[in-house]
């Protein structure tokens, strides 16, 4: 991820996120040579399933997912699990050329138990829409320049939500933005880059509940800072029926962090306003706050 340096004389010093900041971010990373090397972020959404890009999937790799991470050079992390790859779910309807339904569920081989270091993320409601300029975040293990090296340690970078009237313009992304995306960034200096892909777009709601509302898609290629090309997320809430019927669960994931009496009303109905409340519109409204703090 492109940030912009600490003080104009440094160019390569760029401002790390507070260590378990985003304990939902995860590295997918790959087998090359008998080594394991990062090739995407993700999400953690459940004890046993993580959303990330579709077009960071593919059947020719060996995958592993590593959670609880803060510093990829550090191999033996604590508070930091290697977790193999039961099953990965692309879009049935992702288009590598149009860059659409650019998302993919993966089932773990095995439950994770929440620590200090890993928790699940929440999902926004169906239909979500973020206003023009909402700050999120945008998180990962990617390029800190252009055609520059990974980072070792996680990136955080505050990302401006752009809404859909503006991303869609002739001199932003114009027609290549659909309505099932999100834009953010675009003022040239502060952006997402290559090894972010499939990260989240983490975004605070207004009582306190962090989500992640997009899965990083693409960017320009004529760098990863460019001005009017803000990086382009796959709008998570466009998904969440898709989510759902695929076999991941439903948009509160931390059921298993509830109390039986939480679940229990959570499960039963209410009537408000004559419209009856969905379980999953109940299980939202317990999903716990993050501890994320923005400034590092």
């Amino acid at each position: 991820m492109h940030k912009p340096p600490k003080e104009k004389v440094d160019q390569d010093h760029f401002l790390n996120s507070r260590p378990f900041n985003w304990p939902w971010q995860i590295s997918l990373q790959y087998r090359r040579s008998g080594s394991w090397s990062h090739y995407c972020g993700g999400t953690l959404i459940a004890p046993q399933w993580v959303l990330t890009a579709a077009h960071c999937i593919s059947s020719y790799m060996t995958y592993r997912v590593v959670l609880g991470k803060q510093d990829l050079s550090e191999d033996d992390e604590p508070g930091s699990v290697a977790v193999g790859v039961e099953k990965m779910i692309v879009h049935e309807d992702w288009d590598s050329y149009l860059i659409i339904n650019d998302i993919a569920l993966i089932k773990l081989a095995e439950e994770v138990q929440e620590t200090d270091t890993i928790r699940t993320s929440c999902l926004p409601a169906a239909g979500n829409i973020l206003p023009n300029d909402y700050p999120c975040y945008v998180t990962g293990w990617g390029r800190i320049r252009t055609n520059g090296p990974l980072a070792d340690a996680l990136q955080q970078a505050l990302l401006p939500v752009v809404d859909y009237e503006t991303c869609s313009k002739r001199d932003w992304w114009g027609s290549l933005v659909l309505e099932t995306m999100v834009c953010a960034g675009g003022d040239g200096v502060v952006s997402g880059c290559n090894g972010d892909s499939g990260g989240p777009l983490n975004c605070q709601r207004d009582d306190g509940i962090w989500e992640v509302e997009g899965i990083v898609s693409f960017g320009s290629g004529l760098g990863c800072n460019v001005a009017k090309k803000p990086t382009v997320f796959t709008r998570v809430s466009a998904y969440i029926d898709w989510i759902n019927e695929v076999g991941a669960p439903s948009s509160l994931p931390l059921r298993k962090t509830l109390s039986r009496a939480q679940v229990t009303a959570a499960r039963s109905t209410e009537a408000e306003g004559g419209r009856a409340r969905t379980t999953t519109e109940a299980l939202r409204r317990q999903c716990p706050r993050a501890s994320a703090e923005k400034d590092p």
